[in-house]
């Protein structure tokens, strides 16, 4: 009897594939950060063997790089046809809009040395933009580097801000003290400055710093603009 069951539940589970795979470890590293995922966990997840996974995946490296192939995927990708600027906009609002509902997913990105397609697709359009409006190879690699190193800071204090912290019982603290204007004159000036601006839900319907965000990206391409060759 019990193996009649165990027949029907295998018959009436979906078969594994390596979409269900990286489904899975994205919603465990979600719930408890990339430390905690083991190829073990991700196995109970789906409710099967571990060894199983061996057959879709080669080893939790493949798993990683997966996960970094399945963030590029949400990015969304600019027009080959676009002029640079606007092509460097469009990615940095997307590229913020991802990493703000994956905040693990900048440390991945930078940490795992492989390269899959998706991944590479993207870097391949977003230099050709560059080199086809007059940045030479040099030029176009700093800039990505100073592009993705600005929105992948902006979005880490971004959520430093924004996320509440987890409660501790055992470890209560008193409220700070209030900031003396007498003391810290220039705190104190922009402290009313930011409790004075309200909401700039207005302006694009994303949360967060987005006027703060604007401020930083605007000023990044009119730098990029002034490194062109004359």
């Amino acid at each position: 009897m019990k193996k009649a069951t165990r027949s029907r539940t295998l018959a009436s589970r979906p078969p594994l594939t390596r979409e269900r795979i990286f489904d899975t470890a994205l919603s465990l590293v979600d719930k408890g950060g990339i430390e905690s995922v083991s190829m073990r966990q991700v196995a109970q997840g789906l409710g099967v063997e571990a060894m199983s996974l061996y057959k879709h995946i080669a080893n939790k490296d493949d798993l990683m790089d997966g996960l970094v192939e399945l963030i590029f995927a949400q990015i969304i990708l600019p027009s080959p046809d676009l002029g640079w600027k606007k092509a460097l906009r469009e990615r940095a609002y997307s590229v913020r809009q991802v990493l703000n509902r994956y905040p693990w997913a900048p440390t991945l990105i930078e940490t795992r040395g492989g390269l899959g397609p998706t991944r590479l697709h993207h870097h391949n359009i977003m230099i050709g933009i560059l080199r086809k409006d007059g940045f030479t190879i040099e030029l176009a690699y700093n800039t990505l580097i100073a592009f993705t190193s600005y929105i992948y800071g902006f979005v880490i204090m971004e959520q430093a801000w924004f996320t509440p912290p987890k409660e501790n019982k055992t470890d209560i603290k008193p409220p700070p003290n209030p900031i003396s204007p007498h003391e810290f004159p220039h705190v104190f000036e922009m402290i009313n400055f930011v409790s004075g601006k309200g909401s700039d839900a207005t302006i694009r319907p994303q949360p967060g710093l987005v006027t703060e965000f604007e401020f930083g990206l605007n000023n990044l391409l009119e730098g990029f603009a002034r490194s062109l060759p004359k």
